[in-house]
């Protein structure tokens, strides 16, 4: 009876050490938004989160929330998951986990994904100090200010480069509230484009309409020229203008009409004469 015991025991504890094992081992799932964590209000997003081969469940989390917001689970063989939502909202800004099961093993929980909803107040300035015209390698402040009492500036790439900045709001004696982003070391190697936006602290996933899009230049780098300019469509070439030629044509026939007037009046005057 005792080694029966002894027996079972040690079973179960060998279980216990595979399962905790397997769990360990189970590749730490990647969560993304598509098409971008930044969402302008009413447009759609599809948060991804992928794991291993032949997961089971997969589970959305959102921070504040004990409970997953989202379960999924896969038809088929499939190593990642969907969580679309079709409308962004003020309620699906947030902070982002997810977590797989396989089996009876459950992942640890993904890096976070900020989710950001846009257009809820009034759009910030950007501008460049002292100018958008930059020596290659050098730098510049990127000013984002508003009368609107922000709590904090975020400076995010156009193209997506790089994560957004974000910046506590300076108060003017004005009344303006601004933040000064400097950007180091610019290139002409790629394009430098660049928005931002307001937020306050007690929603920090809430940002305001982008501002307009500023575009750094290089100085002594040609602005270039888009393949419609350097190519022109032959149906739309403007025509060529032949008014001066034809003005010279007409001008020269009238003078050679008049010439050969006067040379008939002197014939005439001539032979008038003479009779």
């Amino acid at each position: 009876m005792t080694i029966t015991f002894m027996v079972l025991l040690c079973l179960g504890l060998c279980l216990s050490q595979m399962t905790y094992v397997q769990a360990e081992t189970l590749p730490i799932p990647i969560i993304w938004a598509e098409p971008d964590p930044v969402v302008a209000q009413g447009k759609p997003v599809s948060i991804w989160c992928q794991g291993s081969q032949n997961a089971d469940q997969y589970c959305l989390y959102r921070e504040g929330f004990p409970e997953p917001l989202r379960r999924e689970f896969p038809l088929g063989p499939s190593n990642k998951a969907k969580f679309p939502f079709p409308h962004m909202t003020y309620h699906l800004a947030g902070r982002y986990s997810c977590l797989y099961r396989r089996q009876t093993s459950w992942s640890v929980p993904s890096k976070p994904l900020d989710l950001v909803v846009t257009g809820m107040f009034n759009k910030p300035s950007l501008s460049a100090l002292p100018s958008p015209i930059v020596t290659s390698g050098g730098s510049v402040a990127l000013q984002c200010g508003s009368w609107q009492e922000f709590d904090g500036f975020v400076l995010c790439s156009k193209e997506g480069e790089g994560h957004p900045r974000h910046l506590d709001s300076q108060h003017q004696a004005d009344g303006w509230f601004q933040a000064l982003f400097t950007v180091d070391h610019v290139s002409p190697s790629h394009r430098q484009t660049y928005r931002c936006y307001g937020y306050f602290s007690s929603s920090p996933f809430v940002w305001s309409t982008s501002s307009h899009v500023l575009e750094l230049l290089i100085s002594g780098v040609p602005v270039a020229v888009t393949s419609s300019l350097q190519t022109p469509d032959s149906t739309s070439a403007p025509r060529p203008d032949h008014t001066l030629e034809n003005l010279i044509r007409v001008g020269l026939s009238a003078l050679v009409l008049v010439v050969l007037v006067v040379l008939v009046f002197q014939a005439w005057h001539s032979q008038t004469g003479s009779q």
